[in-house]
């Protein structure tokens, strides 16, 4: 598959799971507005209720307390004045039951006559007493509005009080939630509060002011929380979490398999490149031992000692550059095995990088340089595998040769030193091209190959440095680099002393 086309699957997908994602968002999000929503209103609406029946208790307490005085003050005319009537209603019934209207005598005339002053005194009492109610009334209302805020906070609405009337209020709206309030006066602050009431910010309260009519030093507010109302709101939305845990999932997966696509691609690239580079490293020794298989057809060439040793070297120096790249090869292998061979001794780390210098000082001296070796580790003795820790040295001087600038001599510089001690401490230095930071990163990985342009010198594998770093963490020691562009490169090994 074209890496184009993985690009193209890439984001049509990344954009219908971000689209999913983005509508369950808002979804969420619409439907704890429209439940915040819902749940203020409902409780602006029991806090008004509540508000409105302390009034209506306010109220009530005046009208008692008045009523109370008045029926005391005018029991008794009450009592006089209805007395009267009730002597009369007798007489009328006695009278009226004895004898016709049309044969009344002047004796019963005069009786009818008493009878409607009397009906009209009564009417003059009651509407004496409706003046007086309604004077009463008027009375209570000017009461209240002078002197109802002289009342303490505390009797006009007491804790109980509030708490029964909200709770039912609550209640009555379909709210079930437990709630904290407090009673806040504008001047000297907390009137009293439930013991819970401690609101994290403003935005938790809902305020509602008692007895507006107060004047403004006296007014006071009923404030309330409600501890739970977070998991009140969000318990609307708690069906979606499992479908927004499951599209987090599915985008995961699908970045998971967008990863190893690409991955799949670079080792595919990476193979190609190996393939071509192999097939390069071995042709140019292949054609080299083809064509002195050749000469040595030539009589000419068999007859001239000099010629036959001449091309006698070639094939030796190119059957060993042969067998080198082979083994290059087969360190392959050891990427793909849980654990590798080892066959660890007990070695001089001294002896073993001294002897790598001398096998490869013919090589640096080739291109006019030199190699310095400072093996000052007092204590040199570590546990490794022989062949691997020798290719590991070689490997490191072989990538410093390589990677050599044109215009100077390559200088290595070889040093081994005790930092403590349970370590010794292995730094190969050069003056090469150095790498950018962008490269020092990816050294040691498999395959990975920092790019010098085409020059034959630099063709490989890119396995050297993977192998290194494999085989110095078997070792159970560490190595790390420092490079500079166009100024060169340090490799530094921290190995376990044997003990």
């Amino acid at each position: 598959m074209k890496r184009s086309t993985i690009w193209i699957l890439t984001v049509v997908m990344a954009i219908a799971l971000l689209g999913l994602l983005a509508m369950q968002i808002v979804y969420m999000e619409k439907m704890v507005d429209m439940r915040n929503s819902q749940f203020n209103e409902t409780v602006k609406r029991s806090l008004y209720s509540v508000s409105t029946m302390l009034e209506q208790n306010e109220t009530k307490y005046f009208l008692d307390q008045d009523l109370a005085e008045a029926e005391q003050m005018y029991s008794g005319i009450s009592q006089n004045s209805f007395g009267f009537s009730d002597r009369h209603e007798a007489t009328i019934d006695t009278t009226l039951n004895t004898e016709d209207p049309a044969n009344l005598r002047p004796a019963n005339r005069s009786t009818l006559k008493d009878l409607n002053d009397s009906y009209q005194r009564k009417q003059e009492i009651l509407r004496g007493q409706f003046l007086y109610q309604k004077s009463l009334l008027y009375e209570v209302i000017l009461t209240i509005l002078n002197h109802s805020s002289d009342r303490p906070i505390q009797e006009r609405a007491d804790s109980a009080t509030v708490s029964s009337y909200l709770r039912s209020e609550l209640e009555f709206n379909g709210l079930t939630l437990p709630f904290e309030f407090a009673i806040i006066n504008k001047t000297s602050g907390v009137v009293y509060k439930t013991s819970g009431y401690s609101p994290m910010s403003q935005e938790d309260v809902y305020s509602l002011m008692l007895f507006p009519n107060d004047p403004k030093s006296k007014q006071n507010t009923l404030n309330v929380t409600f501890p739970n109302k977070s998991d009140y709101i969000f318990s609307s939305v708690k069906f979606l979490v499992p479908s927004l845990a499951f599209t987090f999932l599915l985008l995961g997966v699908f970045l998971y398999t967008i990863s190893v696509a690409f991955k799949q691609k670079k080792l595919s690239e990476i193979k190609n490149d190996f393939i071509n580079n192999m097939t390069h490293e071995f042709k140019t020794p292949i054609s080299s031992i083809s064509i002195a298989a050749q000469m040595l057809n030539d009589d000419s060439v068999r007859k001239s000692p000099e010629m036959l040793k001449h091309v006698s070297g070639v094939i030796n120096d190119e059957t060993k550059r042969l067998r080198f790249q082979v083994e290059k090869v087969l360190q392959l292998s050891l990427f793909d095995r849980k654990n590798a061979t080892m066959r660890l001794e007990e070695e001089d780390a001294n002896a073993n990088i001294y002897s790598v210098i001398n096998t490869f000082k013919l090589k640096v001296e080739k291109y006019g340089g030199h190699i310095t070796a400072n093996l000052d580790a007092e204590d040199p003795i570590i546990k490794v595998d022989k062949m691997h820790f020798t290719n590991v040295i070689f490997n490191l001087l072989d990538n410093a040769v390589k990677y050599r600038r044109e215009d100077v001599a390559p200088e290595l510089v070889v040093t081994t030193v005790n930092p403590d001690e349970e370590h010794i401490q292995i730094t190969v230095q050069d003056n090469g091209i150095g790498m950018k930071r962008e490269d020092l990163k990816k050294i040691f990985e498999k395959f990975y190959r920092v790019s010098t342009g085409n020059r034959h010198d630099v063709k490989g594998f890119g396995l050297g440095l993977a192998y290194v770093h494999k085989m110095i963490d078997l070792f159970g020691g560490s190595i790390t680099a420092e490079s500079e562009f166009n100024k060169g490169s340090i490799f530094i090994i921290t190995l376990p002393l044997y003990k």
